[in-house]
């Protein structure tokens, strides 16, 4: 049974998330560009950076999705070692509306597809590339998956968040999930009332992310543990939640992200009927944001996925060490990881 207080702050948090601005701002005045960026074919200027191993000497390239609140600045922890060996060419970006690239008031699961399209056939980085998504970043996947699949070189979702609104989930796993229920709150506010979210974020005795941030409905032991050696989420502090255009765009993104879909992604198809790649989810056994069953389920129902569920990891197991190592061997090479109870925060 989860606590009156706990509801409070999880309602608070969302609060914070889903200040509403009904009318979406055009494309933002960014005083201070230190990226290099794309112009798309709707106007709008994506932001990205590079990393690896240079693009013309590389054997794979990869286009990395950040999560909700993050950036293309966050940090995938890939021995330098091991990109030098396989000669690993990264790509991130900044999604629409976060750090430096313009929002994009028609999002769609869709378009966060084809941005990635665009921004790989700009910068010539081939016909085909990986995928890693990391939490909210891992509906682009899904979408990369629907919709672009003769794109996809191979992909892998890190602690995807799962929309409750898929039809093939099981409502006997999902009923009684209180995070499906704040969901649906969030959601309604978000649409109907975005004047009291306004209210509710104004207000001081709204917690803080840093007491957020340590809070166990949210985060397990481990990830507390790694919220001490990293930032957080500073676009989720409250001065940056003042501005409007980051409300708009993390309040955009969730609606797209938990709303509805055009497909379910529990009934496509194998993107490599020849085996030719593979697709993998990895997933921490004791997440509090996406529950584990959740997960189990879709990639029972979809045995072409590969998972991989680490034994004592919560949400943030991508900050974890020997992590991102592992993605990466699974994802290029087959192989298989070691036992991932040696993965450690």
């Amino acid at each position: 049974m989860v606590s009156r207080t706990t509801v409070v702050l999880m309602i608070g948090l969302l609060g914070m998330v889903y200040q509403a601005t009904q009318l979406p701002p055009p494309q933002r005045d960014i005083p201070h560009l230190n990226s290099p960026r794309v112009r798309l074919s709707d106007g709008r200027y994506l932001a990205y950076r590079e990393k690896g191993v240079p693009k013309n000497k590389s054997k794979y390239k990869i286009i990395i999705v950040h999560g909700f609140g993050s950036s293309k600045e966050m940090n995938f922890l890939a021995p330098q070692e091991l990109i030098e060996e396989l000669g690993i060419y990264f790509l991130l970006f900044d999604r629409a509306g976060y750090g430096e690239s313009d929002p994009n008031p028609k999002r769609t699961v869709k378009s966060e597809a084809l941005d990635i399209e665009e921004l790989a056939d700009q910068l010539q980085i081939g016909s085909k590339f990986y995928v890693i998504g990391v939490s909210m970043g891992s509906y682009p996947i899904w979408s990369c998956l629907k919709y672009i699949p003769h794109r996809l070189a191979g992909a892998a979702l890190l602690v995807p968040v799962v929309n409750y609104r898929w039809p093939s989930l099981p409502q006997n796993l999902i009923r009684e999930d209180y995070r499906r229920k704040l969901v649906q709150w969030a959601l309604w506010f978000s649409n109907y009332a975005p004047g009291l979210l306004h209210w509710w974020v104004s207000q001081q005795w709204i917690p803080s992310t840093s007491v957020l941030e340590k809070n166990p409905l949210f985060f397990s032991t481990q990830d507390i543990e790694i919220l001490k050696k990293i930032p957080g989420f500073p676009m989720l502090s409250k001065e940056k939640l003042q501005e409007k255009d980051v409300f708009d765009t993390l309040r955009r993104d969730f609606m797209v992200g938990f709303g509805d879909w055009d497909f379910d992604p529990i009934r496509l198809r194998n993107p490599f009927p020849q085996n030719e790649s593979t697709v993998h989810i990895w997933q921490g056994y004791e997440d509090k944001v996406v529950p584990f069953q959740l997960q189990r389920y879709i990639s029972g129902k979809l045995p072409w996925i590969r998972y991989h569920e680490v034994p004592h990891g919560g949400h943030l197991i991508v900050h974890y060490s020997g992590l991102c190592e592992a993605v990466l061997r699974a994802l290029l090479l087959g192989e298989e990881p070691l036992k991932l109870e040696q993965v450690n925060p």
